[in-house]
């Protein structure tokens, strides 16, 4: 059986969007969404990282991440710090930190109820050809 660049195509969007809307809907219990979640866990990861990389890291325009960087500060999730020249940083508070955490093990649950369900052999290779057909520019 062949499956046609359309279908592979839209296999990959229905998984994202249902990893995406569920996600959504269970990180709402944390009063978080998947956008700021992720920005959590790459700044976690990059603890380093400028705003115009998280955006990248995102799929955020930098003007949408400034805006959403400002909300999670007035949420107590994130706050500024002083860089080298007019460089600012941001860093996790402890509130964010938490979050981050509790986001991680549901977005665990979500991912478990899909590619969860593949054998370790079968998540590598998928992993192996979508790393393969979307080289990682960052």
């Amino acid at each position: 059986m062949t499956s046609s660049l359309q279908d592979v195509g839209l296999a990959v969007k229905r998984l994202q969007w249902r990893h995406h809307r569920e996600t959504n809907t269970r990180l709402a219990t944390l009063g978080l969404s998947l956008a700021q979640w992720d920005v959590l866990r790459h700044l976690h990861d990059q603890p380093d990282a400028s705003l115009h990389t998280l955006a990248l890291l995102t799929f955020q325009t930098d003007q949408s991440m400034g805006s959403l960087a400002t909300r999670m500060i007035d949420r107590g999730l994130l706050r500024r710090l002083s860089g080298p020249g007019r460089a600012v940083r941001h860093e996790i508070t402890d509130v964010g930190e938490d979050l981050r955490e509790k986001g991680s093990g549901i977005l665990d649950d979500v991912l478990g109820e899909t590619v969860g369900q593949l054998s370790d052999r079968e998540r590598a290779t998928l992993e192996k050809l979508l790393r393969k057909a979307t080289p990682d520019p960052y």
